[in-house]
């Protein structure tokens, strides 16, 4: 199932779009009404990006992607759904928007495109899916200006420690093996009627900064939060309009950082 793992999260992400475009949890219909997706912590690490070229990876089906477009940005869009990819382009058309899209993995966009772009962003439970972050950082590296910008935000590798109720370690916080599982609903629609088969890694954050800096990146900042802007988890709390935290843990873990990082 390893060798196989870009299949399987394929099809495991084919399925979570038709799911997730008709969910609350997404609100594709204020979307469509002019709602921007992005959340306060990327807004600002981002500041300004009117006239910027973007390089967004791993976008799903491309909220975010086209709320940057609608910032004033020139964006393009990576995913590995093709059913994701299809919804962004068939949004992007629908809203009139100057946003394009690539079906394909993170690794081999370099198949794909010969750009250079002011930003490099990527968001929100990205790189759990891919095994080899010295690769990802490469990509990374490629696409980006001398002086461009790395922007990440994502949440924090001791969430992915804990079992889905937050009430003991399940995970190793350091990538070992793959993490092969099978699950029923998505974290946008628990109770969805869908079966799915997910291939995963985690990544401590030595991992993470490193992989970038051994590849050419200046960090600029590495920030960490105790809270998640998304109600993506189980036993949560809305402390604060948009804020959310696990009820038994309080403030007690980090659940998102974000990376700046400049390419020198």
């Amino acid at each position: 199932m390893e060798d196989n793992y870009l299949e399987i999260n394929r099809e495991t992400w084919n399925k979570k779009t038709e799911v997730h475009v008709d969910s609350e949890f997404y609100d594709q219909k204020g979307f469509l009404e002019g709602n921007n997706t992005l959340k306060p912590i990327e807004l600002d690490l981002l500041g300004d990006i009117s006239g910027k070229k973007i390089l967004h990876l791993q976008c799903h089906f491309g909220q975010d992607t086209m709320s940057l477009s609608r910032l004033g940005a020139k964006t393009t869009g990576v995913d590995l759904s093709d059913k994701a990819i299809d919804k962004a382009r068939e949004t992007a058309q629908q809203l009139n928007l100057d946003t394009h899209f690539i079906n394909c993995d993170v690794y081999s966009l370099p198949e794909h495109l010969n750009e250079e772009f002011d930003i490099v962003f990527t968001s929100y439970g990205t790189i759990g899916w891919l095994p080899d972050l010295d690769k990802w950082a490469k990509v990374i590296q490629r696409f980006l200006k001398p002086g461009g910008k790395f922007i990440m935000a994502d949440f924090h590798p001791v969430v992915w420690m804990f079992d889905d109720n937050f009430e003991g370690i399940g995970y190793n916080y350091f990538k070992d093996a793959p993490i092969i599982e099978t699950g029923n609903g998505t974290y946008a629609d628990k109770e969805a009627p869908v079966s799915l088969k997910t291939v995963s890694w985690n990544h401590a954050t030595s991992e993470i900064l490193n992989s970038l800096i051994i590849n050419g990146l200046e960090l600029n900042s590495f920030n960490e939060y105790d809270y998640s802007p998304y109600d993506c988890f189980n036993k949560t709390e809305e402390f604060e309009p948009g804020k959310y935290r696990i009820m038994h843990l309080g403030n007690k873990i980090p659940m998102v950082y974000s990376i700046v990082a400049t390419k020198k």
